[in-house]
């Protein structure tokens, strides 16, 4: 049985050649559909037509979402391109599309290709399908702030419902990791309330995530242009802000988180994301189509981090949702084991030992063998979110920023100096 076709190629005339040279059961190919726009091609993919697309770099609205939804209906994509056009040839392997080839190609070798598309394991991106990064090109980074090409580290600090203190958490990891000498990112990917520009005294209207998701979604994003987008706090510190309102959340799709977040480990050395809480998926119980999924972003950078930071509060019901949501986190990421850190640890609010107690209550209720405490240094904080700065800023010898800094040097291999030692009065 031959393999069935769709094709969306942008010139006529090319497109009925190829037509003409596919036909034929020798190739053991048919086209079963010869679509005129994006929408008639995903209307056909939804439908079960077909198995491969075979589409042109310039065919309008093509984008990574469409791709995502052809991966969602199990059709694999072949890319044409007019022959010697490394322009179109870049954009569909920035887009994800791993089989691209030159049109004046010969009908066998079209064919080939199409039965090796249909034939490769899909790959990943917000649905389960698909291959955000496939075969994309190393462009090179800006030699004042950049990586060997792909080896940054992405930390994703996230915490569940009421957790305070993931920002805190996020900031001070990224800005005393950049203190140490790491070359660091840190990105707001919080659809609920980001707050990272906020807390850096940053006027921002335009979000730098959002823009290079929307980059990423047409196949234009890559690491010059995501350093373009990263404002500079520091010579080691860039921050990627985060939306402004939480009504913009669909502009964070998974995929093109996924996409950004690869091009930010050439860029950086360390990444840290400042995740939502949720991690519910239940877009498919209200629509029968692939729907835009609001935790797409959290769930992207958990997935993608090679650390993550579960957030808690030191207190009776941070600790209690905090159990609830290391059980959800373990579910959505089974393999992965979680840094589990509490915040705002202080005395009263537990009895005894809050430490001890804390660390016991998570060993026997979550199976957390070891737990890092962050102290609740209140002043200090009020003093850096006051004034728009970090705890580094304005509070050096806070005890939670000495934490921060043990806690960075720790995730990025880099031994913190020693603190200064306080004078004594003779």
């Amino acid at each position: 049985m031959n393999l069935p076709v769709l094709t969306a190629v942008t010139d006529a005339t090319w497109e009925s050649e190829l037509v003409a040279a596919l036909d034929g059961s020798e190739h053991g190919v048919t086209v079963v559909r010869r679509c005129v726009d994006v929408a008639d091609l995903l209307a056909a993919a939804a439908s079960g037509t077909g198995r491969v697309a075979v589409l042109s770099a310039d065919l309008r609205r093509l984008d990574r979402a469409v791709l995502s939804r052809l991966y969602t209906s199990g059709v694999a994509v072949v890319g044409l391109i007019a022959p010697g056009d490394e322009e179109a040839d870049r954009r569909l392997r920035q887009l994800g599309v791993g089989h691209v080839l030159s049109g004046d190609a010969e009908p066998q070798v079209i064919a080939e290709f199409i039965r090796e598309a249909a034939a490769a394991p899909p790959g990943r991106n917000e649905h389960g399908h698909g291959d955000p990064g496939a075969a994309l090109p190393d462009l090179g980074t800006p030699p004042e702030f950049g990586t060997t090409a792909g080896s940054g580290q992405v930390i994703a600090v996230w915490g569940p419902a009421g957790s305070p203190g993931r920002t805190t958490v996020a900031v001070g990891v990224a800005d005393e990791a950049a203190r140490l000498g790491v070359s660091t990112l840190l990105v707001d990917g919080d659809t609920y309330g980001g707050a990272v520009a906020q807390v850096l005294g940053l006027l921002d209207e335009s979000p730098g995530f959002a823009a290079a998701t929307r980059l990423d979604n047409q196949g234009a994003l890559d690491v010059p242009a995501l350093a373009q987008l990263a404002r500079a706090i520091n010579p080691k510190l860039r921050v990627l802000t985060g939306i402004t309102r939480a009504d913009r959340w669909p502009e964070l799709r998974g995929d093109s988180v996924r996409g950004v977040l690869d091009r930010a480990r050439s860029l950086a050395a360390v990444t840290v994301v400042d995740c939502g809480f949720s991690l519910e998926q239940d877009e498919e119980l209200s629509y029968d189509t692939a729907a835009p999924r609001r935790n797409a972003a959290t769930i992207a950078a958990l997935e993608t981090a090679d650390v993550v930071l579960a957030v808690g509060s030191a207190d009776p019901i941070g600790i209690q949702r905090l159990v609830r949501g290391l059980a959800e986190l373990s579910a959505l990421i089974p393999g992965k084991t979680p840094r589990v850190l509490v915040n705002r640890l202080r005395s009263g609010v537990v009895p005894g030992d809050p430490g001890r107690e804390v660390a016991a209550a998570l060993r026997r209720f979550a199976g957390v063998p070891s737990v890092t405490t962050l102290p609740y240094d209140l002043d200090p904080l009020d003093r850096a979110l006051s004034r728009g700065c970090t705890l580094g800023e304005v509070a050096v010898g806070s005890r939670l920023r000495l934490a921060l800094t043990e806690l960075a040097g720790d995730l990025v291999g880099v031994a913190p100096p020693a603190p200064p030692r306080r004078l004594r009065r003779s």
